[in-house]
């Protein structure tokens, strides 16, 4: 072969690896940039990093998102609420893993709040020592069972943060989330709302829109009951009620009549006891409110 036709078949080659080299590096760049973008989709939209709180996060709507040995889907615009239970503070990692498999970290530092201790007296003593009547411990445990089949039956609605939450009532606070409680002396579970103390047949509002998923006018402990479904899996619990003006199924808005303050169930003076959950973890309800004006 002549000299001249191997030194252009030479100088191809070169040039075809160039051209394969330089899109390589040119492929490899945009997996990069896509790869950066796709690792910031994850933003916190809102938080109170306290023991008892809650953060919000938007991400894309196929996320996975892990937290506290916990696994939590967002809904379906990429939004997701998570739960702070009582005892939980220090530092920890959320990490969301999108749908190609990438795995961003965000780390949150979680304050240990301080809880004080309640003393609650002139109770009926049946409210405090459950009485040993089959009857009545077959009525509890059906009543628990209902309260948690309605907490789970949440829908994807838009409420739990479109909404800006109000007071449900007005009143003084005359108990708060997280404290010790011991009724007529004896030591029970914390307490694990928000207690509004005002006069018996007060009104009770929806702090934010949502759907009633529970109605009841008198169940063992907390009287007159109204859960209401905020959407994804946030929902808002009213207690000791005197009258419910809702039904299961209603659609409400923010602002709505839903009852009336009452001092039913184990109680010993009207008050409405407010309560939320996130994804089944008990949160500090006033978190999610200003400061109650009277």
């Amino acid at each position: 072969m002549p000299i001249i036709k191997v030194s252009i078949i030479y100088m191809n080659t070169l040039l075809v690896m160039k051209w394969i080299r330089i899109n390589q590096i040119i492929a490899l760049l945009l997996s990069c940039t896509c790869l950066t973008l796709e690792a910031k989709l994850t933003s916190i939209i809102k938080k109170a990093a306290l023991s008892g709180g809650y953060v919000l996060l938007k991400s894309s709507p196929d996320a996975i998102v892990e937290f506290a040995n916990r696994q939590y889907q967002v809904d379906s615009k990429g939004y997701l609420a998570i739960g702070f239970n009582r005892e939980l503070s220090g530092k920890y990692e959320i990490s969301i893993t999108s749908a190609s498999g990438l795995v961003e970290i965000k780390e949150i530092q979680i304050t240990a709040q301080q809880y004080n201790i309640q003393r609650v007296e002139a109770l009926p003593s049946s409210r405090v020592i459950t009485p040993k009547k089959v009857a009545i411990i077959n009525r509890i445990q059906a009543e628990s069972a209902k309260v948690k089949q309605a907490r789970a039956s949440s829908g994807d609605f838009d409420y739990w943060r479109v909404d800006e939450f109000m007071w449900p009532a007005k009143g003084r606070i005359s108990g708060v989330y997280g404290s010790q409680r011991y009724y007529n002396g004896i030591a029970a579970s914390p307490h694990w709302g928000v207690d509004i103390a005002a006069p018996e047949g007060s009104p009770v509002y929806a702090p934010a829109g949502g759907k009633i998923v529970l109605a009841e006018n008198d169940l063992y402990y907390s009287g007159g009951t109204i859960i209401l479904d905020h959407g994804a899996d946030v929902s808002s619990s009213f207690l000791h009620l005197s009258d419910i003006n809702v039904t299961v199924g209603d659609i409400v808005k923010k602002g709505e009549l839903i009852g009336l303050v009452g001092s039913t169930g184990r109680s010993n003076g009207p008050h409405l006891d407010w309560r939320m959950n996130i994804h089944g973890v008990r949160i500090d309800a006033k978190l999610w409110v200003k400061e109650l004006e009277l």
